[in-house]
């Protein structure tokens, strides 16, 4: 059953992630989004990380969508504002013939792995102290790193959103 279950959701996934590049609204772009990232926080819940589930549930599902959301609301992106893309869907088929035998490394470099009989199931896996041990312990510094790289980011957006303030205003 479990197996069914992960292809399912695995499906989900994959068909979210298409519905993010085949949709010309950015809202419908958007619910792909959503749905890809559910179904991955389904495949944490197969794997009992509840930590890493709830993550995905709350920080990527509510508040990074709740961003989006608000995000394309507030530019109110039309379809004419949007380029103009007349080879989109040869290049989505390029791009899964390309990806190919990437995932024939992956399955053949996943296959020839011990058989541990699942014992990272059994253990920790996913539990938020060792996750937070590992965290704080070996990787302070890219996570320092990667939070001043995210208040860049916010203060490029702001300064980006101000600027087409600007130049609406003068014209």
């Amino acid at each position: 059953m479990s197996d069914f279950i992960f292809i399912a959701l695995s499906l989900l996934a994959i068909a979210g992630a298409v519905m993010m590049l085949v949709y010309k609204n950015p809202m419908y772009s958007a619910l792909g989004l959503l749905i890809s990232i559910l179904a991955v926080a389904g495949l944490f819940a197969l794997l009992n990380a509840v930590f890493l589930f709830m993550v995905q549930i709350i920080v990527y599902a509510g508040a990074i969508m709740t961003l989006m959301l608000f995000l394309l609301m507030f530019l109110n992106i039309k379809e004419n504002d949007l380029p103009k893309e007349p080879n989109k869907y040869l290049l989505i088929g390029i791009g899964a013939i390309i990806m190919i035998p990437f995932n024939v490394v992956i399955l053949k470099a996943v296959s020839n792995l011990p058989n541990s009989d699942m014992e990272i199931m059994e253990g920790t896996f996913g539990d938020i102290k060792p996750i937070g041990m590992q965290l704080y312990n070996d990787w302070i510094v890219p996570f320092e790193l990667i939070s001043i790289l995210l208040l860049i980011a916010l203060i490029g957006s702001i300064v980006l959103i101000k600027r087409n303030k600007i130049n609406k205003e003068n014209s």
